[in-house]
């Protein structure tokens, strides 16, 4: 295959001089569309595909198709052999259950094998320390602005570099779930062209990642704007993006740089880029690079969420409260400044080295998309867990003893309100033992049986 070839996440370009083309070029593209967030994988699979398809056309991408369908399903925690174009790709699924590594993925034991896989270290995360090579003086900073849900604008010289740095920047908050509005690739023609580039509104708390330097001149007014060069070739690190103020952002060949007037509020993390620039000299593989890189952001999130995680378990009633015929108690409200006083004993610097105004960045955190979608995440599992606790202490309680005073219509709210609880444990939204579920259903069929009969049929139609 000849010509200029372009792979991005999940795309891959194909340019070739064509002199009866009015432009000069003649172009295609290999799109793949799914509603899998496999980037990795999906790379991978469109590298093996395009320059089959792009010489034999539409019978290569059939064959191809009929292979991709006899592929299994991808189940949570399982090591998948899928085969294709003669190629063999081992993959796992990652699931809840996954801890995260300080070192590089391993490949994965299964039996019967097919011969020589290609083993995937991850279906989904990126080659992470390719992707921030040219930022890695200022990882921290990024990791800043991803946390606080701050607008920015990745500018980048073609639309796979764009995709994966903003894929990139997105990932880089695990384990907390990133909240806020991304496009990879955002273009003149998306129908929020108009909203993104008003200047009647502050920008909306989004990631954008354009390649047209049009978006310069309509974006000035947005407060972080990332400037990514032509990519360099593999091996020393390329120079490092320097960071500039905002005024400077005047023209469309504005040169490589982060914009912006952001001050960090943590001190920066020296020893990460002696580390990595060390791995460089060494030649350490981009795998181990990239598991250094994203460790180091892994234990940054986990030392802010962790005490976040201690105070909101701290707002659940005690389990003693909770009584079998009563409405289970109310979880304590999330105040804040009780919350900045408990870090003085329980704060991130039990877990993390760095210094700086960890106050100031919670305080800024609570205003962020990021703080409200993890609030109600935790919220919701703490209501269903109280949901659970109250269903198991009705489960155990005497019934004929609660019964002999009930009325009928007190005994059939009951009967309703067991029923509902057990179809949402039955749906796995609430987190009960199989053994309380049996109990309840017993307990369904005990109560049902000392109504009347024409309640019974109401109840339990035939």
């Amino acid at each position: 295959m000849t010509g200029t070839v372009t792979v991005g996440p999940p795309c891959l370009c194909r340019q070739v001089k064509d002199s009866s083309v009015k432009r000069g070029y003649f172009q295609k593209s290999l799109v793949l569309v799914s509603r899998l967030p496999f980037v990795r994988l999906f790379q991978a699979l469109l590298s093996l595909v395009a320059p089959e398809y792009f010489d034999k056309l539409a019978p290569c991408l059939e064959a191809v198709c009929n292979e991709i369908d006899q592929w299994p399903a991808p189940v949570p925690g399982q090591t998948l052999n899928l085969p294709v174009m003669g190629v063999v790709l081992q993959v796992h699924i990652p699931s809840s259950a996954d801890k995260p590594e300080s070192g590089p993925p391993k490949q994965c034991s299964h039996k019967n094998l097919l011969p020589a896989p290609v083993v995937l270290t991850s279906v989904h995360e990126l080659d992470l320390f390719r992707c921030f090579r040219p930022v890695l003086a200022h990882v921290q900073l990024l990791w800043e602005l991803m946390l606080l849900g701050e607008p920015l604008l990745v500018l980048a010289p073609s639309p796979a570099v764009s995709s994966e740095m903003v894929l990139a920047l997105t990932s880089c908050l695990q384990p907390l779930k990133f909240c806020c509005d991304y496009r990879p690739y955002f273009t003149v023609h998306d129908s929020e062209f108009k909203e993104f580039t008003t200047r009647t509104q502050a920008p909306p708390s989004v990631v954008l990642g354009v390649t047209n330097p049009f978006f310069i001149k309509t974006l000035q007014h947005w407060p972080h704007v990332l400037r990514i060069g032509e990519p360099k070739m593999p091996g020393d690190l390329p120079k490092q993006i320097k960071l500039k103020k905002p005024s400077r952002l005047k023209t469309l060949d504005t040169k490589p740089g982060l914009y912006t007037a952001y001050t960090t509020y943590l001190h920066r993390d020296k020893a990460l880029l002696r580390r990595l620039l060390k791995g460089l000299q060494r030649k350490r593989p981009s795998d181990v690079q990239t598991a250094v890189l994203r460790q180091h952001l892994l234990e940054l999130t986990q030392s802010f969420i962790i005490p976040l995680e201690h105070y909101m378990a701290s707002l659940m009633p005690l389990q003693k409260s909770i009584t079998p015929w009563k409405t289970p108690p109310q979880i304590h409200p999330f105040r804040q400044d009780d919350f900045l006083r408990s870090l003085e004993r329980s704060g991130p610097q039990l877990t993390c080295l760095l210094k700086g105004d960890w106050l100031g960045l919670y305080r800024r955190f609570f205003k962020s998309p990021h703080f409200d979608g993890w609030y109600r995440q935790r919220h919701k599992e703490m209501a269903q867990k109280l949901e659970a606790l109250h269903l198991e202490a009705i489960c155990e309680a005497n019934l004929e003893i609660w019964m002999q005073d009930k009325s009928e219509v007190e005994v059939v709210d009951l009967v309703l309100k067991l029923r509902e609880r057990l179809v949402r444990a039955q749906g796995h939204q609430l987190p009960v033992k199989e053994a309380t579920l049996k109990r309840a259903r017993l307990y369904i069929e005990t109560v049902v049986g000392s109504l009347p009969k024409d309640l019974q049929v109401v109840l339990c139609p035939p």
